[in-house]
């Protein structure tokens, strides 16, 4: 079993925090997507965090109503997955593959780029053109070298079909996307070793469980506050873990709501470029080609 909910323990048995990382500056992505970049940022988190390689959140924000469509027109990506969590508002998708869907607060997208796909992201047209509260979040999980050229596909994840664990004398609720916690076992597909867990936790919840002491592990404060093992997390701040064993407690000063990262690092060489995560430089040209010649779709 690799996580267990347990009381507060020792502090000699507590897995160090790193840092702690305040909300950056925003930025627009499109015109729909006003977010704070976590990482990669300059502080060498695609390689710290490995195999998650961009997180980005959209911390709530209201838009107006408007008739003009809201978000990120068609564009590429080869060699991640990318991974798109909707808390407020609703996130419209579609792709060269075919594929189409809407999620809505709760639900999460998990779209594997692989060998190669173009996809477009905007705000859902009823959303849109009422206007409204607008909260997101989205990741990129680094493909490993073996993976990097598997078929595109797409998961949707609705709010209700996440699996769940129920914290003791209601705490709040533990809902499983990836990997396992308390025997309970997310339904996402991944392609290397992980973890990730949103948690939403109740004024009050004071507990703790474990994460492989070699996976690299972070906690984003989506709302609320919390403590983790004594350093304090505001809403919109990051958690660096260290990478050793130890139980990770948590206090939830409010009512807050997180997001639990953790996975095996690659270990393999990386080159970026915009929307595309290879190996080599020879890949990344080849992946520019492709796409100039109009090998990925649409």
């Amino acid at each position: 079993m690799l996580s267990k909910s347990e009381k507060s323990q020792p502090v000699a048995d507590q897995r160090g925090v790193e840092m702690v990382c305040s909300p950056t500056n925003t930025h627009m992505v499109g015109n729909g997507f006003k977010v704070m970049n976590f990482y990669p940022n300059g502080k060498g988190f695609e390689e710290r965090m490995s195999p998650f390689f961009l997180l980005d959140f959209n911390a709530e924000v209201d838009f107006p109503a408007s008739d003009i469509a809201h978000g990120v027109g068609v564009h590429p990506h080869r060699g991640i997955e990318t991974i798109t969590f909707a808390y407020k508002g609703a996130v419209e998708h579609h792709d060269s593959k075919g594929n189409h869907g809407i999620i809505h607060a709760g639900d999460v997208q998990w779209m594997t780029a692989g060998g190669g796909v173009l996809h477009k992201e905007y705000h859902e047209q009823t959303f849109n053109r009422s206007g409204g509260a607008f909260e997101m979040l989205q990741l990129w999980i680094n493909l490993p070298k073996a993976h990097k050229f598997t078929p595109a596909k797409y998961q949707s994840i609705k709010h209700t079909d996440k699996p769940k664990v129920d914290l003791s004398n209601d705490q709040g609720t533990v809902y499983v996307i990836a990997g396992e916690y308390e025997g309970m076992n997310g339904i996402a597909s991944a392609f290397s070793p992980i973890h990730m867990y949103d948690m939403h936790l109740n004024s009050g919840a004071d507990f703790s469980f474990r994460l492989p002491s070699g996976f690299n592990s972070g906690i984003l404060v989506i709302d609320g506050e919390i403590k983790v093992n004594g350093s304090k997390a505001p809403e919109n701040h990051y958690v660096q873990l260290k990478n050793e064993a130890g139980k990770i407690q948590i206090q939830a000063e409010k009512k807050s709501k997180l997001m639990v990262l953790s996975g095996e690092p690659l270990n393999e060489p990386y080159v970026s470029y915009g929307p595309f995560v290879m190996n080599t430089e020879q890949e990344i040209k080849d992946a520019i080609r492709d796409y100039n010649e109009g090998k990925f779709g649409f």
